[in-house]
């Protein structure tokens, strides 16, 4: 860990005022927890002390200077508890830290027990004196301004003003007035403070951003309709496709490997294990003649040619993602140079890739254990190289295949070295290896959204990723990849892509889609979750003009990416709320932004309800928390679908008709009457 991350204090004794369950912690400050510039990151800890005197507690914002960057007032959110809660926003890069200072509250004490006592006639002049005591201390405070210290003074005099009614003295020194200058400027005894623990804060794309994912060999590849031989489409041809995404909205133009592909058993079409003359091989095995990691393949062009990719995706508002598969072809450079970087059977051959069926005769595993220096020093390069190129994001495939000690190491130096560069980890694993992942430093994780298609599955997957888990890992949601075309998609045609696309670009910030999305394709090879005649062992190219007229998709995916950039809701993480529906094919949640957090100081508040039956309507009522809404629970307001662009009356229990061939979905903003 880098010596500049603050580190929670290894022992302490405990404060007069205990401070415990500090969150959002991992494991207890051993690796920050994350946030991005202007993120809502919620802080909570259990305050408690002996006795019945009133506590509370301030969270405590600190910059990476070292200073208190901001101090907020918690809440106790479930009394009798003592769980105390707040929201802190970062407004800048950088590794900062946060605190929960717990103490003691005189004037809540005195409050409690003067309105009890006055009003039962007991020790009311005490009472009313010890109020005045307390708001001239607090007066004291070198941090009031002179309004707020005439407030407080005011209140002193007309407490200890005895020509007056007890009731009119306590109403002085209770009033609205009073508690806004205490709330702003607390009077605190027995203060005492956790430990410090670190928050990384990225840049925002780190959470809230849009991928589209293509093989650049399929842009511009060309079929001789006489023999049948194919020419690759290459970089610049790549190029052309670039405004079309960005029309579309999207942030970040993502291309699997661009390396040599070796020969070596290298796979057909379908993933069959004798590859035709002609056949291209899939770009993830990696390596030839040409070279390995940092080489570009011939037929994709030059590295001048990849720089005026990047420079052209950069006109486009685009940033560049590249594929990064940390594994070798029989032909790569390294299974010559480096023969001790894998694993040697008994037999002398070299071993390559297993899942137990699955067989990857054309991929060499690396082995860490023989000489994990030279192989953590010829990755880190590699990756310098393409970030001199302008990359600026990297999809690593199966991260959780390598030891995380090496993964620890590389993300944070180029954490240190390279703060913009964001590292998306394809971890289709069990959920300690992802998240662990996304804990020691990948930027955004893949997730079992693929996999969750049911309302009340979906429901809960929001909840658990939007928690706890969301101060460690982000997640992006794809509904489809190269390598994942789930029964749901297989069978439920052009709604299946319209709902999962909906859901996935409202649900969370990040999100992404393979290219051909917008087609629809949905088609599998017999027997697998994966595409028949799949783009990683063949070219295919696709018709964009078609795409734009064919099914609708290209204009909701547009449209979907303005919404998410329209509304500040959309692009936070932790603030979502699963309501309830009586149609259990009807997904509903909600995404609030409080004003003092929201850019424009208005805040807004979001409701998303889906279908998730690509194959009837559905209908019912909606059972919303209107309290989450930041709404009285009768209370009516108006619901605009920006979305269809209707507007509805709702209420508490709103009906509503989903329609999976028409409309799939409302996303209403809530606004008032």
């Amino acid at each position: 860990m880098s010596n500049d991350t603050p580190q929670p204090t290894p022992y302490a004794p405990i404060g007069r005022i205990p401070v415990v369950e500090v969150g959002p912690v991992a494991e207890g400050g051993r690796w920050p927890t994350k946030a991005v510039v202007g993120e809502v990151v919620p802080v909570r800890a259990t305050v408690f002390r002996e006795g019945h005197d009133a506590v509370a507690a301030t969270a405590v914002l600190v910059a990476p200077d070292g200073t208190d960057h901001t101090r907020v007032r918690m809440r106790d959110i479930r009394p009798g508890l003592d769980t105390f809660f707040a929201q802190v926003v970062p407004d800048a890069e950088g590794l900062w830290g946060f605190r929960v200072e717990g103490w003691s509250d005189p004037y809540g004490t005195w409050e409690h027990d003067a309105s009890i006592k006055i009003h039962a006639d007991v020790d009311v002049e005490l009472m009313l004196a010890e109020g005045a005591l307390v708001l001239e201390r607090a007066a004291a405070q070198d941090s009031l301004s002179g309004a707020q210290r005439t407030v407080l003074l005011d209140a002193v005099t007309a407490l200890r003003d005895s020509s007056r009614p007890p009731g009119a003295r306590l109403a002085a020194g209770t009033s609205p007035e009073v508690k806004a200058v205490l709330e702003a400027t607390p009077l605190r005894d027995a203060v005492s403070a956790s430990a410090t623990y670190p928050l990384r804060v990225h840049r925002r794309l780190a959470l809230f951003g849009s991928w589209y994912e293509f093989f650049p060999r399929s842009e511009g590849a060309v079929k001789d309709p006489t023999t049948g031989a194919w020419t690759s489409g290459n970089l610049r041809t790549a190029a052309k496709r670039l405004p079309g995404i960005a029309a579309m909205g999207f942030d970040i133009a993502y291309l699997t490997p661009i390396h040599p592909i070796g020969t070596t058993n290298r796979k057909g079409r379908n993933n069959t294990l004798t590859a035709l003359p002609g056949d291209p091989g899939s770009p993830y095995g990696i390596g030839a003649a040409e070279g390995g990691h940092d080489a570009i393949h011939p037929d994709l062009g030059t590295v001048a040619d990849l720089d005026a990719f990047v420079a052209e995706a950069r006109r486009q508002g685009l940033e560049v993602a590249l594929d990064i598969a940390l594994q070798a072809s029989p032909d790569h450079p390294w299974v010559t140079e480096h023969p001790e970087w894998f694993t040697t059977r008994a037999d002398g051959t070299i071993a390559y890739a297993e899942n137990p069926p699955k067989k990857y005769q054309d991929i060499y595993p690396l082995n860490f254990d023989n000489d994990p220096e030279g192989i953590y020093v010829a990755i880190r390069d590699m990756l310098e190289h393409w970030v001199e190129h302008g990359i600026t994001a990297f999809r690593v495939d199966n991260p959780h295949t390598k030891p995380l000690p090496f993964w620890e190491r590389l993300l944070r130096e180029f954490d240190e070295a390279h703060p913009e560069v964001i590292f998306l980890s394809e971890a289709f694993t069990k959920p300690a290896m992802m998240r662990t992942l996304a804990t020691i430093g990948f930027h955004q994780s893949y997730t079992y959204y693929a996999w969750r298609n049911t309302a009340t599955e979906l429901g809960e997957y929001l909840t658990e990723i939007s928690g706890d888990l969301g101060s460690v890992m982000r997640p992006s949601f794809w509904p489809t990849t190269h390598d994942i075309l789930t029964p749901y998609m297989q069978q439920g045609g052009v709604p299946a892509f319209a709902i999962r696309a909906i859901i996935a670009a409202t649900a969370v910030p990040t999100w992404g889609i393979y290219a051909g999305y917008e087609l629809a394709e949905s088609v599998a090879r017999p027997g697998a979750e994966e595409q028949i005649d799949n783009e990683k062992y063949e070219f295919k190219p696709r018709d964009w003009d078609e795409a734009a007229q064919r099914n609708g998709l290209t204009g909701l995916l547009t449209r979907l990416n303005e919404i998410r950039r329209e509304h500040p809701a959309l692009q936070q993480l932790r603030n979502v709320t699963v309501h309830g529906t009586t149609d259990d094919a009807i997904l509903c949640f909600s995404k609030r932004l409080a004003p003092e957090h929201a850019p424009d100081g208005v805040g807004e508040t979001l409701i998303v309800c889906v279908t998730t039956d690509p194959y009837a309507t559905r209908q019912g009522h909606l059972q919303l928390d209107m309290s989450a809404l930041g709404l009285s629970a009768g209370e009516e307001f108006v619901a605009h679908d920006v979305l269809s662009g209707q507007t509805f009356a709702w209420g508490a229990s709103p009906y509503v008709r989903l329609d999976p061939h028409g409309s799939a979905a409302h996303i209403v903003v809530v606004g008032r009457h």
